[in-house]
């Protein structure tokens, strides 16, 4: 079977050349069998000691005894994301229940939990010269978790409650599945071709590109089976047409933020907002969103708990709804004032200079579909530079230097190509490894997957692990999974980021950072995992600041073409520009995550669609945290909020703003010793390593923050950063 399935070849990096759909399923069926014979002797073995067992025979063998099924789902998983077709949906549809059904019994296993158990209270009753050691901190924590998760996971359980809360996690896994394929289906039917050149006056050039490109690259798709079809001149398509919107990111935006045609950008929002809800064909979302609802609110009272946002907050650094509600209006107290401000500048501008369609007269509040056209109208006129201005500085290999570079200077480590060393899926896909500087030792890899791709792969940007780091399976090198849905090349040109694909591209490899440089040797514990997920967006958020840091910028924003680098008062306009409107950008993210936690909490959505809707309760959040911009109230925004209904976020989206907190406050620790400061950067740098990026959840996170800043965390910074003291 090894020399046949490339999914069993789990000695080194994935066969991603000859990885096929068809190979999961034998590779599934094979692992589950061997699982279950290994972890059934465990389960013996765990029994027949009556308690008298030691750490590592317990979660190190039930490391190694998941971990070939876990590695080959992980395959799976990852190409479903990013290389999504009929044949791997259906192939991770028949295998997903078998999944959730083994790791299940391993949460729910008595004397698994016993020995647990006993080994914890063996750990509390001893004070040897150990205790503190980092390895057994890692221990410690690896314990704790395991047996907070088996509790939350139905072990406790028995009988019906046991079998319903099973039956649960079955559908709550297909439902999660379903919803995100819905989501990338209703994506791709939807485009609008615009024909006339005069619609595309002020449209910058690498949008016209782009819907040129797609315009081009459908052509193709739709031609007929040896039907040829002509090369076409980019060139001259992106001056004359036909030019291609479709719902993915890099051609949504530009259609928002510079169309002038109202009723094309009205089309196009609407569509967006309204992706695989009711309006869609065959893609709904909206039961999908009551049945996760209402089955979540069942699992949780199943565990004892009043409601799913108590049973997600019982393994977060916030307790309860109430503490992350207090800390969500204490920045709505500055940000709600302030984005209404925002707004009545917008629409002043408007009226301004909208002609007859937007005079005092004719205008009472803007349209959602307005607010960005206008608000980027109003950023020119503020800064005298436009977005499109920057993009020349932005070219991708550039940035990825100057991001290396930033890396070397601040944690000691070296990026380097290895392009051909590894397979990978698609053509565009990078392949790096990281060393240590001091020692020149290989200590991590990732692969990058740039580009949006919207005929197969799911929007937004994320890191997943590849390998983690674990004494338990011999695995001293993580591998990470960085993957962006930023803008592809053009014709000959690199791909020119906008700026904030830039912060993405550094959002993301902050992730990675802190599964990549982890110390820890626990898998359970290692890198990003055990981390309370409120802290996990740390690192990220804090990779984002030095955007705005004048030696890494200098460091990569080079025009693509003549090397120039960018015009100090273009650095300068673009760190203005960062608290630009950002009290909506703020009411925006606390909107959504006390939105998130109202429906995990107080909505009920048992009776269904027939109940009080999701739009009700929508726009009565929104009238608390964005009183300023109300939404439609034909908005299904929900239909496609994949961060809570498919992805891990349910009751904690809160966490971006939770995080942020830390990660401003974190970076303040720079801002102290000076910025232009290269020593201090580097002493900075070299802690932050040692303790967020090195200890991963073998230490608790607020325990963490606090040996790197040497107090609890204050949202001065953040409040300082966004402009809203």
């Amino acid at each position: 079977m090894v020399a046949t399935n490339p999914m069993l070849e789990q000695d080194g990096l994935p066969k991603f050349k000859s990885i096929e759909a068809s190979h999961l399923t034998p590779a599934v069926e094979e692992l589950l069998q061997k699982l279950e014979k290994d972890f059934s002797g465990l389960e013996e073995n765990l029994s027949s000691k009556n308690g008298a067992v030691d750490f590592d025979e317990v979660l190190p063998v039930v490391e190694r005894i998941q971990y070939p099924l876990g590695y080959v789902w992980g395959l799976a998983s990852h190409l479903n994301g990013v290389k999504n077709g009929d044949e791997l949906r259906e192939a991770y549809e028949t295998n997903q229940g078998k999944v959730v059904e083994s790791m299940t019994k391993f949460s729910q296993s008595k004397p698994l939990f016993d020995a647990l158990s006993a080994i914890e209270k063996q750990w509390t009753e001893d004070s040897g010269d150990d205790c503190d050691s980092f390895l057994m901190k890692q221990k410690r924590r690896a314990v704790e978790n395991s047996l907070l998760e088996m509790k939350l996971g139905g072990v406790g359980l028995e009988g019906a409650d046991k079998e319903r809360f099973n039956e649960i996690k079955l559908q709550l896994a297909s439902l999660s599945n379903k919803f995100s394929n819905n989501v990338l289906d209703d994506t791709k039917t939807f485009s609008h071709t615009i024909e006339d050149p005069k619609i595309m006056e002020g449209i910058p050039e690498s949008a016209k590109g782009l819907w040129a490109n797609s315009h081009a690259q459908y052509t193709k798709l739709q031609a007929k089976e040896g039907e040829e079809v002509a090369e076409i001149d980019l060139d001259a398509a992106t001056e004359a047409g036909p030019w291609r919107i479709t719902l993915d990111i890099p051609s949504y935006i530009p259609v928002m933020s510079h169309l002038k045609d109202r009723g094309i950008r009205e089309l196009v929002y609407k569509a967006y907002v309204q992706k695989a809800s009711e309006k869609s064909d065959g893609k709904n979302n909206v039961p999908l969103i009551y049945e996760i609802l209402t089955l979540k609110q069942e699992m949780a009272k199943l565990l004892g708990f009043t409601n799913y946002a108590e049973l997600s907050l019982a393994k977060k650094m916030a307790s309860t709804v109430e503490e992350v509600t207090a800390l969500t209006d204490l920045m709505a107290e500055k940000a709600v004032p302030a984005a209404k401000k925002e707004l009545e500048e917008v629409t002043a501008l408007a009226r301004q200079e909208g002609g007859d369609e937007y005079s005092v007269d004719n205008l009472e509040k803007l349209e959602p579909w307005d607010v960005t056209f206008w608000s980027e109208r109003l950023k020119e006129s503020k800064f005298d530079m436009t977005q499109e201005e920057l993009r020349p500085y932005f070219a991708l290999p550039a940035v990825l230097e100057g991001m290396f570079g930033l890396l070397n200077r601040l944690f000691d480590v070296d990026v380097k190509a290895a392009d051909g060393e590894a397979e990978v899926w698609h053509e565009d896909v990078r392949f790096f490894k990281i060393f240590d500087s001091k020692t020149d030792k290989h200590i991590a890899s990732f692969f990058l997957d740039p580009f949006s791709r919207p005929e197969n792969k799911r929007g937004g940007a994320w890191m997943a692990d590849c390998v983690g780091k674990s004494e338990a399976t011999n695995n001293d090198i993580p591998v990470a999974y960085l993957t962006c849905n930023g803008s592809p090349p053009v014709g000959d040109k690199p791909s020119l980021m906008t700026f904030q694909e830039v912060e993405t591209l550094f959002h993301e490899t902050g992730h990675g950072l802190q599964h990549m440089l982890t110390e820890a040797q626990v898998g359970d514990v290692a890198g990003i995992n055990g981390i309370e997920w409120d802290a996990v967006e740390l690192p990220s958020q804090f990779m984002e600041n030095w955007c705005y840091d004048r030696p890494t910028v200098f460091g990569f924003a080079k025009h693509w073409k003549t090397g120039e680098p960018l015009p100090e008062e273009k650095f300068e306009k673009l760190c203005a520009q960062k608290i630009f409107n950002s009290g909506m950008q703020t009411c925006r993210q606390l909107y959504f995550g006390q939105l998130d936690l109202a429906l995990h909490s107080d909505f009920d959505a048992s009776e269904g669609e027939e109940g009080n809707g999701l739009a009700e309760l929508q726009r009565e959040i929104a009238s608390k945290y964005t009183p300023h911009s109300m939404p439609l109230e034909e908005d299904r925004f929900l239909c496609s909020f994949g961060h809570i209904f498919a992805g891990g976020y349910a009751a904690g989206y809160y966490s971006y703003k939770w995080a942020e907190v830390m990660s401003a406050d974190a970076f303040g620790a720079f801002e102290d010793v000076g910025l232009d400061n290269e020593e201090g950067v580097r002493s900075v740098g070299k802690k932050f390593r040692e303790t967020v990026l090195s200890l991963g959840g073998g230490v608790p996170p607020a325990v963490v923050f606090k040996e790197f800043r040497g107090r609890e965390p204050s949202p001065d910074a953040y409040m300082r950063h966004n402009g809203l003291q």
